[in-house]
């Protein structure tokens, strides 16, 4: 049985995408850059850094409204901006929530660079954590150790070990480790909590 197609307005672009495909994936398809931070290929969507936001309508003159590309998945005559003023406002303001939570994460510095950003307008803290959950995620969907999980709300919320001890599901696979943005590329550019360079994206 073949895949069923539909119709899109991509960036002013009339183009075709499977059925069930999201957003996201469309648009790489025809080599539109949407920016990610929670994303991964061989993971589930999770739409919690909502960076990737698009502006969709219907093409009939209604409202239009924003949502994450990983998780929306294409329809029949979606009309979808992936560069329009109210996409980059809430891109950016994303971005300086991001490197103001985490100025030392490298991803949270790219990002804000890529998007203009050369101050930030929020306290600065000095977490090496941005809640992506592509840890949490990796230690459930790929190691089947179920060791790790959210915990807390708001500004208390963290990655944490049940009751913050290393249960025996945890087979010290360090996944975690290779999927964290805050691990893998650490940032040498920062010398000052919440200090803004954007040096690497410069070079």
């Amino acid at each position: 049985m073949e895949n069923r197609t539909v119709n899109i307005l991509l960036d002013g672009q009339r183009v075709r995408a499977e059925e069930g495909t999201t957003i996201l994936r469309a648009a790489r398809q025809y080599g539109i850059h949407i920016p990610t931070i929670c994303y991964m290929e061989t993971l589930s969507p999770y739409g919690g850094c909502r960076i990737c936001t698009v502006e969709i309508g219907n093409g009939k003159g209604g409202a239009t409204f924003l949502d994450t590309s990983c998780t929306r998945e294409v329809r029949e005559g979606m009309v979808i901006q992936t560069q329009s003023p109210r996409v980059i406002r809430a891109r950016k303001m994303l971005a300086e929530l991001l490197v103001a939570s985490a100025p030392n994460v490298k991803l949270a510095q790219d990002i804000a660079a890529r998007m203009g950003l050369t101050r930030v307008r929020f306290s600065m803290e000095d977490n090496r954590c941005i809640l992506c959950g592509l840890c949490i995620r990796t230690c459930y969907e790929q190691m089947d150790g179920k060791a790790l999980g959210f915990a807390g709300r708001g500004v208390e919320r963290k990655v944490s070990m049940p009751f913050q001890a290393r249960p025996e599901s945890c087979r010290l696979c360090r996944g975690c480790d290779h999927v964290c943005p805050g691990v893998i590329v650490p940032c040498q550019g920062v010398k000052e909590p919440g200090e803004l360079c954007g040096k690497c994206v410069r070079l």
